[in-house]
């Protein structure tokens, strides 16, 4: 079966085309808030295509993938592994993650000092301060952004502070907001294009919604419910200031309607190293109670794609309708795609996708269950739109 998808590699830092390379086994996946990842194999069936391959350079070359002309994933590729097997067989695997991936290989090394500033004007200046340096800039550009939440906030030089981890933390203090890098093709020049996009507090893509039925559409499904990782209970726990005996804590936050309902005290704690602020750590201990309060229940569905069906679903609402043995009378529930991983298809194999499901607070609720759905932890449309929620360029 030929693969509906093409590999395009370019260089990193100036976008400038290497080649067009198929790939084998491949597997690829994006989410709202956390880098999305590649796997794949490069055949190497003669010293031409060896030298093909050779061009691309672990680190300093992005891979797009584009499917009936849509970009639909881009990334750096992070490794490439060589290997024979017993039948002298030579194949290159590559690994590569979503552009977002390059702000967990860079660090915060000037002090930067942020009072009462938007966090979502933080993150940018974020950005823009590892693309500014020479050799950082991997053309990653700015889409509108909604106003967020005032912050105040400084890394210091010599910390060394993660820009990822800096990031992830402001999009976890309460109210929050989320991100990430989308690709698409640029309108004006037909070349593919890169930019952060903000939502406040909750990223919603697309226009209308997808019904998933089964039986139809959907293949299989999944609603694990894990005790484990949730509580009812959080504190948050920050950094030590000069001349104190101990780390900053936040108040104890409590879901008291769980305890109430039946649920035991369980607790959870976070520690915020570079966090002083009490007002801060409150802030993040009932976004991370919000987060895991009760049991964690992270639906998943697979579903196959096909020409309606695409894999261009990330951010989008989606109605899901299953009558089963297990959901009876039968489940019909709206939700949000917060995570979605696809595998190509290959010989004796159809095309399809992993959809990873937030419950939308007052549009629907998986019946029976009784504990909202939330997203992982950092883990077809009527009408197509790219992930900037704008038509397909």
């Amino acid at each position: 079966m030929d693969s509906p998808y093409l590999a395009f590699f370019a260089d990193l830092r100036t976008d400038t085309p290497v080649d067009v390379l198929p790939l084998h086994g491949l597997e690829f996946d994006d989410y709202i808030g956390r880098p999305g990842s590649l796997s794949a194999t490069l055949p190497v069936p003669n010293r031409r295509m060896a030298a093909r391959v050779r061009q691309l350079v672990e680190g300093r070359t992005a891979v797009y993938l584009e499917r009936g002309g849509q970009v639909c994933w881009g990334g750096i590729v992070w490794t490439l592994t060589p290997a024979m097997d017993e039948q002298g067989l030579v194949t290159v695997a590559l690994q590569a993650a979503t552009f977002d991936s390059y702000a967990a290989r860079r660090r915060i090394r000037r002090t930067l000092a942020f009072t009462a500033t938007d966090d979502v004007t933080i993150v940018r200046r974020l950005w823009e301060h590892i693309q500014e340096a020479p050799g950082g800039d991997i053309g990653v550009g700015y889409a509108p952004a909604p106003p967020g939440t005032p912050r105040t906030v400084t890394y210091h030089d010599g910390e060394e502070t993660v820009v990822e981890e800096a990031v992830a933390e402001l999009a976890a203090t309460d109210p929050g907001f989320e991100y990430l890098v989308s690709v698409h093709r640029d309108p004006a020049t037909g070349r593919r294009a890169k930019r952060l996009l903000f939502g406040v507090p909750r990223l919603d893509l697309g226009e209308g919604t997808t019904v998933l039925d089964l039986p139809g559409d959907v293949l299989t499904y999944s609603f694990p419910r894990d005790a484990t990782r949730g509580g009812t209970t959080a504190r948050a726990r920050g950094g030590t200031p000069e001349g104190a005996t101990g780390p900053v804590v936040s108040d104890e936050h409590v879901a008291q309607a769980l305890i109430d309902g039946g649920f035991p005290r369980l607790d959870t704690t976070s520690d915020h190293g570079n966090v002083t602020d009490k007002a801060t750590l409150n802030a993040l201990a009932r976004a991370e109670l919000a987060a895991l309060g009760g049991p964690v229940v992270v639906p998943a569905v697979r579903v196959r794609l096909d020409a309606d069906t695409t894999p261009l679903l990330l951010g989008t609402t989606v109605r899901l309708r299953i009558h089963d043995v297990w959901f009876s009378p039968g489940l019909d529930a709206t939700y949000r795609v917060v995570g979605v991983k696809v595998t190509a298809p290959e010989r004796g194999r159809g095309e399809s996708a992993e959809l990873f499901l937030e419950g939308l607070e007052g549009r629907g609720a998986a019946a029976g269950q009784g504990v909202a759905e939330r997203a992982p932890a950092s883990p077809a449309r009527q009408e197509h739109t790219d992930r900037d929620g704008q038509e397909a360029d």
